[in-house]
């Protein structure tokens, strides 16, 4: 009997594949069934990229885009918990088309060039997914002295009503995304914050005016564009010489160099900061070299006249084509054309009006050029021996696909795990997806790399390895995963462990983390089950949640990752692993903490931590 119900329970269950299988969706129940498609993830809005704050940009960018084609120079944004509004002052949807813009997918004026010139927004979807992704959604259009306003419950129209209006022209949008698709959510107001920040900084001259929850108003406003975005990036930090600003009719750019190594760049098309940069960014570096060259009469290789740069670059186009559907990196190939010959004459200029700065950028260039003829010789060294440990890299197990090839079916779902120990990847091998996760067992605690030259990477085999494992030596171009995950144990060692990790990325490889790409792995503190059911437990509160709710339960302390079992570890990197993306709020913040965590010992670390000495006792 055991062995039929057995053979019966293999058995696929045998579903009709015919017309009745064949099911069509309206826009809006597309949208909320397939979330990812258009808001990428959805998150609780711990991160930036979180969805409510894809929500609310998708709504601000239609305000931007009417102050682009000069209508309208103030923005007002306000929340109220979970609620967000947002009144421009620009032309106002045309009234007859009203409910259709916010409800209707492919309606929009994006599609005339002649109406809306450089805009991101062209695919007439981002308001639509707000409205079908919120519990409550209104709409007003206010022009020449009339109004019309609808009400939406996810995506559903209520109600419609207009008539005259003596407020000025303009759109007003409020919204509440839907908690029955984001689950408990919260918004924080520093990532708020930094988005309209960086809408200041690209369209000089707009208000923005913030009020949060209970808060006072704040302004958002800019003078000097990209100049302004890199004095706010290096905060209390000097950068070498005074930051260079340039404009052109399409683009913008600015930048100046640091004491970090490697190359950080802000680049944006109409507004759309490109993480991944594209061919504007390319075109950037290709002319900031050519105009150093000319100016300097010189033949600089680009690492020397690069390294330790960190510049912004903005440009307008009619139609940009991006690379993915997220718009992360710009794909558009004629872009080069008019922007190389553009960025090099800027550079010129600059540099000829300005002869101290030029001064103090060469002596730059040249000391690179002398530090990196230092290091070719270490360099082979290193290389060499590589070669004689082995052929491939010692304590990686590699994956199949991989994010530097283009072709590679899941390459932005690529994971190099970085774990504490053998143990640990013991755990985590067997249970891996072998398509798309790499892991990479330490051997102990990495070297603190802080206030070292670069030279340390290529003398110490752990760091080198890392480097090599992750293909970023020459460039982030080569970066073979698109999330590397630090998976230590939730004791002393293993925070240590990870604040040594981010302290080596930090100090040469600052891009890796600016662009998004590391993560922290999650796993559960306790164990509680019984004979029936089993609850993985994330902090002490839902430990005694679950001890509550479980009758006679067992209660097990994970110590480190190596004592959870393959199969129990398996859920904890697959569908339900939980990460959180490591985010630094400026890179003036990144010496300082470094400079204060890692650096020599302080009393102020040590009264630090004995203030925020946390016990647990169980």
């Amino acid at each position: 009997m055991a062995a039929k119900a057995k053979k019966a329970a293999g058995k696929k269950k045998n579903v009709a594949y015919d017309e009745k299988a064949i099911q069509t969706l309206d826009a809006l129940e597309h949208i909320r069934l397939r979330t990812g498609m258009y808001i990428g993830r959805l998150g609780d809005g711990s991160t930036p990229v979180d969805g409510m704050y894809v929500m609310l940009k998708e709504v601000v960018d239609n305000s931007i885009d009417e102050f682009i084609m000069g209508e309208g120079k103030k923005i007002e944004i306000s929340r109220e918990e979970r609620t967000i509004e947002v009144r421009d002052f620009g032309r106002g949807i045309p009234l007859g088309k009203v409910v259709d813009c916010v409800s209707q997918i492919n309606t929009g004026g994006k599609y005339n060039d002649d109406v809306f010139q450089f805009s991101v927004g062209l695919n007439g979807v981002g308001t639509k997914a707000v409205n079908a992704l919120s519990s409550d959604f209104e709409v007003r259009s206010v022009r020449d002295g009339k109004f019309k306003q609808a009400s939406f419950i996810r995506g559903k129209l209520k109600k419609e009503k207009g008539g005259k209006s003596s407020e000025p022209d303009g759109t007003f949008i409020r919204f509440t995304p839907d908690e029955e698709i984001f689950g408990s959510y919260e918004f924080h107001e520093q990532f708020i914050e930094h988005r309209l920040r960086y809408y200041a900084y690209l369209n000089s001259g707009l208000k923005l005016a913030y009020t949060p929850k209970g808060g006072r108003k704040e302004i958002f406003q800019s003078k000097n564009g990209l100049k302004d975005l890199l004095l706010d990036e290096f905060g209390e930090a000097q950068p070498l010489y005074e930051i260079a600003h340039g404009e052109g009719d399409r683009f913008e750019m600015a930048f100046t160099h640091g004491n970090a190594y490697g190359e950080s760049y802000f680049s944006f098309v109409n507004g759309q900061y490109t993480n991944d940069g594209g061919t504007h960014q390319s075109a950037f570096r290709e002319g900031l070299l050519k105009g150093v060259n000319e100016y300097a009469k010189k033949s600089y290789a680009g690492e020397d006249v690069r390294d330790g740069i960190v510049a912004a670059i903005a440009v307008k186009l009619q139609d940009p084509v991006f690379e993915s559907q997220t718009k992360n990196k710009l794909g558009s190939v004629d872009v080069r054309s008019w922007l190389v010959p553009a960025v090099k004459d800027q550079v010129i200029r600059w540099l000829h009006g300005n002869k101290n700065e030029a001064k103090v950028l060469l002596e730059k260039v040249a000391l690179n050029e002398k530090i990196r003829k230092e290091l070719s010789a270490i360099k082979k060294d290193a290389r060499e021996r590589a070669k004689k440990v082995a052929i491939r890299i010692p304590k990686l197990t590699d994956c199949k696909f991989h994010y530097d090839d283009p072709k590679a079916k899941r390459r932005e779902d690529t994971i190099l795990f970085l774990t504490e120990g053998d143990s640990a990847a013991g755990v985590m091998v067997p249970t891996r997806d072998v398509y798309t996760q790499a892991i990479y067992s330490l051997k102990g605690k990495p070297l603190n790399c802080y206030g070292l030259k670069r030279d340390a990477i290529y003398k110490n085999e752990e760091l080198y390895n890392i480097m090599r494992a992750l293909g970023i030596e020459e460039s982030m171009d080569g970066l073979r995963y698109n999330r590397v995950v630090i998976a230590t144990d939730a004791d002393v060692d293993g925070m240590h462990i990870r604040n040594l990790l981010l302290t080596f990325f930090l100090r040469y490889f600052e891009d890796l983390v600016l662009k998004g790409h590391v993560y922290i792995l999650e796993t559960p503190l306790f164990r509680v089950r019984n004979k029936k059911d089993t609850r993985y437990c994330y902090s002490e509160k839902e430990r005694d949640d679950a001890i509550e709710e479980i009758k006679g339960p067992e209660v097990t302390r994970f110590k480190g990752l190596g004592e959870i079992s393959p199969k129990e570890f398996g859920q904890f990197i697959g569908e339900g692993i939980r990460l959180v993306q490591v985010s630094v709020g400026s890179m003036g913040e990144v010496e300082k903490s470094l400079d204060f965590f890692m650096g020599k010992n302080t009393p102020a670390r040590k009264d630090f931590i004995v203030e925020n000495l946390a016990t647990d006792v169980l």
